[in-house]
């Protein structure tokens, strides 16, 4: 049985009582002498949130089970909290074995939640339209590179940043090469995006559009302001890969003037799980509707005039016909996407936004006691960062990290590659937090750090 318990109504509990001829609950030990009655209070300990419920049994269990790490890596894929409860509901049957929802009449369930899902990310972005069925954050980067580069006419390349995840940039630079697609790299500067750089690029002509990234792969939060008109004075597309739980604080996408929005929604509460699953999101204008990939879900009236979703736009036959379709995409990738429209619902806008309020104060707390201990300094100095940053150690790294994880802990993760005029990436470590690391868990992680 799926569902084991679920709680009774009043109204349950009032056919049930009128049932057996009683007016309450305590009419049902009216037999019990008063006397034999417990009367006292129960000696129960105070009431745990759900982290720290999960916490006291993980420790309980911890000397019988492998040791699990405690994680402050990042880099695309981050420790976030989810309420149990969305792992019980994507497991119903009606969501585990839905497919391609092409046909509306015995898919409304499908493409009820889709149409939802499409909702929340639009309003996350601050962009128009958005779609589902993307793979992954990476392939949606790269679907909105081939966009750009079908909706220009006479440009001649993509410009890609150097601050753009390097396994994202790795995707996108596979499918221009089968695609013919002509990229440029435009460098990085101190870690950011160098705006000189970019300026000198647009100045030449000929771009079809421009792909950066927010917070970059570095953590630093970057200044876009007016790139999106520079951008556009080419015909160009403005695309920006966003960490789209960072969006609860940080200036949306379309409030820098972005066309598209793609990324991972691994952030938005989808376990880890070495690597994967995740889901990618990909908003856009509603000018650009027509050459956005995947899916599209709609509302409209049935013929009784009641509420129905329907696939809007383009029906699932044109993802086959290779040669006219914007994008090859046609599996029906949305279970994740259920997965995070659950997730969203439950945390809602606070419960996002003090998510992302504590991953930022929690890792600028882990920064600045690292940084106490003369044994770090910054790679990127100056930099505004959000929950993710890089330092440079001045002694053995891999023997630091290897340290840390006899310790119970995952220290980071070491940069190898690091943009010109930077320190050597072999001495530099990249930590994440979020909100699911404790005071205590930073603090300790700083002691071992700082002792090694």
């Amino acid at each position: 049985m799926q569902f084991k318990y679920f709680p009774h109504t009043e109204e349950d509990l009032g056919e049930m009582l009128k049932t057996v001829g009683v007016s309450s609950v305590h009419d049902l030990f009216a037999d019990i002498p008063a006397a034999a009655r417990f009367q006292r209070d129960y000696d129960l300990p105070q009431a745990l949130s759900e982290t720290d419920l999960r916490l006291f049994f993980d420790q309980l269990t911890h000397p019988l089970n492998a040791q699990q790490l405690i994680c402050f890596a990042g880099a695309g894929c981050y420790d976030h909290y989810a309420p149990s409860v969305v792992q019980n509901l994507i497991q119903r049957s009606e969501f585990l074995t839905s497919y391609t929802p092409y046909q509306a009449e015995i898919s409304q369930g499908t493409l009820h939640y889709i149409f939802e899902y499409q909702s929340m990310i639009a309003e996350l972005t601050g962009l128009d339209i958005s779609n589902a069925s993307m793979y992954d954050g990476a392939t949606a980067t790269a679907e909105a590179m081939m966009m750009a580069w079908g909706n220009a006419k006479k440009a001649t390349r993509v410009l890609v940043s150097e601050t753009l995840d390097p396994k994202v940039r790795r995707v996108v630079e596979t499918y221009a090469h089968f695609h013919g697609v002509p990229l440029q790299l435009i460098p990085a500067k101190n870690g950011a995006l160098d705006r000189e750089a970019l300026d000198k690029e647009l100045a030449e002509g000929g771009v079809a559009g421009v792909v950066v990234q927010q917070p970059n792969y570095y953590g630093i939060v970057e200044d876009y302001t007016g790139i999106a008109d520079q951008v556009h004075e080419q015909k160009g597309i403005f695309v920006i890969n966003a960490n789209p739980s960072d969006l609860a604080i940080l200036k949306t996408p379309g409030e820098w003037g972005a066309d598209v929005a793609v990324g991972d929604g691994q952030s938005l509460g989808i376990p880890m799980t070495f690597g994967g699953p995740g889901v990618g999101f990909m908003a856009c204008t509603e000018k650009l509707i027509r050459k956005m990939p995947g899916r599209i879900v709609g509302q409209t009236l049935d013929n009784r005039g009641q509420r129905a979703f329907v696939l809007t736009l383009q029906a699932r036959e044109q993802h086959i016909r290779r040669q006219k379709a914007t994008s090859n995409i046609c599996s029906n990738q949305s279970l994740m996407a259920l997965y995070v429209t659950i997730y969203l619902s439950l945390m809602g806008k606070e419960g996002l936004r003090e998510a992302a309020e504590m991953s930022y104060a929690g890792a600028h707390s882990l920064c600045d006691k690292l940084l106490a201990t003369g044994k770090f300094k910054m790679t990127f100095p100056d930099q505004p960062f959000f929950n993710e940053f890089c330092l440079d150690y001045d002694g053995d790294l891999d023997a630091l990290m290897t340290e840390a994880i006899e310790c119970g802990y995952l220290a980071g993760i070491k940069v190898d590659t690091i943009p010109e005029g930077s320190p050597e990436g072999s001495h530099t470590l990249m930590l994440a937090v979020t909100e699911q690391r404790t005071p205590e868990e930073i603090e300790e992680l700083c002691e071992i750090l700082g002792k090694a």
